[in-house]
């Protein structure tokens, strides 16, 4: 009997997006994408996710689109703002980078699994993700596993 795989339920900000014409950040960038194209990931992004990409290069615009007919788009929730706002509170991130908090919240809110980021200050931290989850246990949210795009496309053996 062939085993089937799970579809991990993963959280792409902006950063990933934007990673697929960035140098450092490209290869596993679009690796990351490819596996999502296989179904090997599903993909969720949200509308703070859109907003921030309407304000950047057309190609990251155009990418983003491509990508939507493989991804399940998230709303800003009364409960997702609920949920950032306590992240702020506990001091996670200031206010300054609300917005970081929000992509941690919406993925949280969404039921993701993961978040894939390239922001290694706010998010992918190794300091600050405990300090999530701490949030999210205290709220009756599952906890969440944040990776850079490098950690979760695997590889062949």
């Amino acid at each position: 009997m062939k085993k089937s795989k799970i579809q991990v339920r993963a959280y792409a900000d902006t950063s990933v997006f934007g990673g697929v014409f960035d140098k450092e950040f490209e290869k596993p960038s679009k690796i990351f994408f490819d596996v999502v194209k296989a179904g090997n990931i599903k993909l969720l992004t949200s509308e703070l996710v859109r907003q921030e990409i309407q304000a950047g290069p057309n190609k990251v615009q155009v990418f983003f689109e491509e990508m939507l007919s493989f991804a399940q788009v998230v709303g800003i929730s009364e409960a997702v703002l609920e949920l950032q706002k306590t992240y702020i509170s506990k001091e996670i991130v200031s206010k300054k980078y609300s917005t970081d908090a929000m992509h941690v919240a919406l993925a949280t809110v969404s039921g993701a699994r993961v978040i894939v980021s390239w922001n290694f200050r706010h998010i992918v931290n190794f300091q600050k993700i405990p300090m999530y989850n701490s949030v999210n246990a205290l709220l009756g949210y599952h906890p969440i596993g944040i990776y850079s795009p490098l950690e979760v496309i695997g590889y062949e053996e």
